[in-house]
């Protein structure tokens, strides 16, 4: 498998000075009582805010504990359209906004009051295969930026590859498609899907790609999963399993908790999610490899499905590490995605919460048990088996999910950093069908449900 090129544009130790002399200037509020923050800005991109600490006037190295505060993830055709250049187009740059006072608005107005304004000129070229640093140190901002007294704000600006392998369904995961590997104008089929649909009695999760003896333990349904049997509404028996070119499994996802609607209501509730378990082949059964709850969140602005991955170390049954929880608009979709923000050798320490225009999700480990017989590990020598607790971070995956109601042929990216065979790949394929099906399991139960998915007894959700 050949990745595709992509960069990762980060925006990191930012720091503010500014002169005692400018504490009493009308334009300034002084940082070291009121907060500053900054809006960052690429073209075709969403900004992004940040909050800048203060640094004393005296300090004259910058401290240790550094921080990103952005990162931009740049595919070729993102990298094409800022170098494109016409008469209306300047060269690319980076803006930042700095602001003093608190980032929150009311009725659409900033609190915050503009102090400066900083341009980093982007030159792309290159950046596919090898780093590079457009700045890293102080700048002079504000007014009388060059003099002695002026205000200084320090941060560093990179771009690095980061190349990630591409997979998009080539239909609904809930119609069984194939998912192909796409490498610019190439698409090349590398798995199918099988999406079941089980009667409630049946609670073997069993598919007809394996044999009995492969299906998963009782005991990991105990463990990852409920029981309950519930009077009213639920949705429960969806599955899809993954399988190689040659029909040999790689990666299952199965709900193990009914979605359910909460008592006097037709909506799933936080505070009892639904959830699927993500499994890969092992030692000739199933393993669990992560665990994906989801909800639906009330109504107004926030509307949507939410969240919660968690990564299932070695396969084992106690707690997970808790990579991704945000929420997906259900009227427009967005991402679900994870990206690390610091070194994972303190793998709770290093996990960003994804946030919405995106979503957050789940990144793999291969060594959550080896391929069964039936199962050969696949090609490529990419990657870091012990993933998270490898020095690593940045971007780990991300998955599209369409809006409720709205055909939805996923996209599913994921750094080579996390594929060390094909079974990595088909994990993060799995995951990607589940959130994208949790949309559809986290309906209102007043809405009617498409054929797929229903038991034949049934024709609401």
């Amino acid at each position: 498998m050949d990745p595709c090129p992509f960069i990762r544009l980060t925006i990191g130790n930012l720091a503010l000075k500014v002169p005692l002399a400018a504490k009493t200037t009308s334009s300034v509020v002084h940082p070291s009582s009121s907060p500053c923050f900054c809006k960052i800005k690429l073209k075709n991109f969403p900004p992004q805010t940040a909050a800048i600490p203060y640094i004393p006037l005296e300090t004259t190295q910058f401290p240790e504990i550094q921080t990103l505060a952005a990162t931009f993830h740049l595919s070729s055709s993102d990298i094409g359209r800022l170098a494109s250049r016409s008469i209306f187009a300047s060269k690319p740059c980076l803006k930042i906004f700095i602001y003093t006072g608190r980032a929150g608005a009311a009725c659409g107005v900033h609190s915050g009051r503009l102090l400066a304004k900083v341009s980093v000129p982007l030159d792309l070229a290159g950046t596919q295969s090898k780093p590079c640093v457009f700045h890293n140190g102080w700048i002079a901002v504000g007014k009388g930026a060059g003099k002695a007294s002026s205000a200084q704000f320090h941060l560093n600006v990179k771009a690095e590859p980061d190349p990630r392998f591409v997979f998009q369904f080539d239909g609904e995961p809930e119609c069984s498609p194939q998912v192909v590997q796409i490498q610019g104008n190439i698409r090349q089929p590398v798995f199918t899907c099988k999406f079941s649909c089980r009667h409630t009695g049946d609670r073997t999760m069993r598919t007809r790609s394996l044999p009995p003896e492969t299906s998963v333990p009782r005991s990991w349904l105990n463990s990852f999963g409920s029981e309950r049997e519930r009077p009213g509404k639920e949705r429960k028996g969806w599955s899809i399993t993954v399988h190689d070119l040659s029909g040999s499994p790689v990666a299952m996802a199965s709900i193990v908790t009914p979605f359910v609607a909460s008592p006097g209501t037709d909506r799933v509730s936080r505070s009892n999610p639904g959830s699927w378990l993500i499994l890969r082949p092992g030692d000739c059964t199933w393993k669990p490899w992560g665990r994906l709850e989801a909800w639906r969140e009330r109504g107004g602005v926030t509307d949507g499905l939410g969240y919660r991955f968690e990564l299932i170390p070695d396969g084992s049954s106690g707690a997970g590490i808790v990579l991704a929880e945000s929420t997906i608009s259900s009227h427009r979709g967005g991402k679900f995605s994870i990206e690390l923000r610091s070194s994972s050798s303190s793998p709770p320490g290093g996990v960003n919460r994804s946030r919405s225009r995106s979503g957050g999700s789940g990144g793999g480990s291969s060594g959550g048990g080896a391929s069964p017989s039936n199962s050969p590990r696949g090609s490529g020598d990419y990657g870091n088996g012990v993933w998270p607790w490898s020095v690593y971070k940045g971007f780990v995956m991300s998955a599209s999910v369409e809006a409720e109601g709205k055909c939805s042929k996923p996209c599913v990216e994921v750094s080579v950093q996390h594929v060390s065979c094909m079974e990595d790949a088909a994990a993060y394929v799995a995951l990607s069908a589940a959130i994208d099906l949790s949309m559809d399991a986290c309906r209102l139960f007043n809405q009617r449900m498409r054929k797929e998915l229903c038991h034949h007894s049934e024709s609401l959700g």
